[in-house]
C-alpha cells in the first residue's frame, strides 16, 4: 500500500523527527520517563505539603498534586513538542490506513471492564470532589500516554517505513517499557514485571482502537475511563486496600488482563498493512483496508 505526502517546509529539529526511526521513538519515550520523573520531583517538593502521604484519596487537592499534576505538564510538554513539529494535524487526524472490522470486538473487550469497576466502586468510601479529581486525572494519563505512544511513537515508526505489525509490536512495547519506572518508586521487581506485561497487552488494544476507530481521540478517551475507574473500585493505584468494591466484579474485571495479553498475541497473526512514506512529511489517509 502506498500513500501520497504533501511537501511542507522543514527546519533541522523538523527534518530530523521527519525521518523516523524506532531508536527515535525510544529516545522520545526515554525523554518523557524522565520529564515526568522531573516534574514529580518538582511538584513534591513545591507542593508536597498539600498530599496526603497516609491516603492520597483523602481530598480532591491531594489526588491532583499527588498523582494528575505532574500528568498534566508532561502531557503539555508533549503537546509543545508535536506543535514544534507541526504534527497536529497528522497526530489527531485521520489515521493514513484503516482498521478491520473484527478490531471492533477489542473496543467492546475494553468497555466491559470499566463497566465492571464502575459498578464494583465504593462510591461512598470517596468525596465527591475526589472521584471528580480521579476522572480527570484519567484524562490526563490517557491524553500524555496516548499521544507519546499511540500517536508519536506510532508516527515515527511509520515515517521510517516498518510495517504496522512491527508499528504495534514496537509502540506497545514502548508503552510497557514507559511503566518500567515504577521500579524506582520502591515497588517489587515482580510487581513491575506484570504490570509490564499488562501495559504491553493494553498498548496493543489501544493500537487496534487506533486503527479501527480512524482517531486517537478513542484511544485517549477509552485510556481515559480505564485508569481512574481501576483505581476507584481497586482503592489505590495498583493496589487494593480497605475501600475496594466489590470482590466478584473486580475478579471479573481483572480476567480482561489475561484477555488483552491474548488479543495482543492474536494480533500478530492478524494485523497487516503498510503505510510507506517517501522523504517529505505530511501523511495523508489512504483509501485501502488492512
Amino acid at each position: 500500500m502506498t500513500t501520497t505526502h504533501e511537501h511542507i517546509a522543514e527546519n533541522g529539529w523538523q527534518r530530523f523527527w521527519n525521518r523516523g526511526g524506532w531508536w527515535k521513538a525510544l529516545l522520545l519515550t526515554v525523554a518523557y520517563a524522565a520529564l515526568y520523573e522531573g516534574f514529580g520531583l518538582l511538584d513534591g517538593t513545591v507542593f508536597g505539603g498539600l498530599v496526603n502521604k497516609e491516603n492520597i484519596f483523602a481530598d480532591p487537592q491531594s489526588v491532583f498534586f499527588g498523582l494528575a499534576f505532574p500528568i498534566l505538564l508532561g502531557g503539555l510538554a508533549l503537546l509543545v513538542f508535536v506543535a514544534t513539529l507541526k504534527w497536529l494535524g497528522e497526530i489527531f487526524g485521520p489515521q493514513p490506513i484503516r482498521g478491520s472490522w473484527w478490531m471492533w470486538i477489542v473496543v467492546v473487550l475494553l468497555i466491559i471492564p470499566i463497566a465492571l469497576h464502575l459498578a464494583a466502586t465504593n462510591w461512598g468510601a470517596y468525596p465527591v470532589g475526589v472521584i471528580l479529581v480521579t476522572l480527570l486525572t484519567g484524562v490526563f494519563v490517557g491524553f500524555a500516554e496516548e499521544l507519546l505512544t499511540r500517536g508519536l511513537a506510532v508516527n515515527l515508526l511509520r515515517r521510517a517505513g516498518y510495517g504496522e505489525k512491527a508499528v504495534m509490536l514496537l509502540s506497545s512495547a514502548l508503552f510497557a517499557i514507559l511503566h518500567s519506572v515504577n521500579l524506582l518508586t520502591g515497588q517489587p521487581l515482580v510487581n513491575v514485571a506484570v504490570t509490564v506485561a499488562y501495559t504491553f497487552g493494553f498498548g496493543v488494544m489501544m493500537y487496534l482502537v487506533l486503527r479501527v476507530t480512524d482517531s486517537i481521540i478513542w484511544p485517549m478517551l477509552i485510556h481515559a475511563a480505564t485508569d481512574p475507574t481501576t483505581i476507584l473500585a481497586t482503592g489505590g493505584v495498583d493496589v487494593h486496600t480497605e475501600t475496594a468494591g466489590a470482590a466478584g466484579l473486580l475478579s471479573l474485571a481483572g480476567v480482561f488482563n489475561f484477555v488483552y495479553i491474548a488479543v495482543a498475541i492474536l494480533a500478530i497473526f492478524l494485523v497487516k498493512g503498510k503505510v510507506f512514506p517517501d522523504r517529505t512529511p505530511g501523511l495523508k489517509k489512504a483509501p485501502e483496508l488492512a
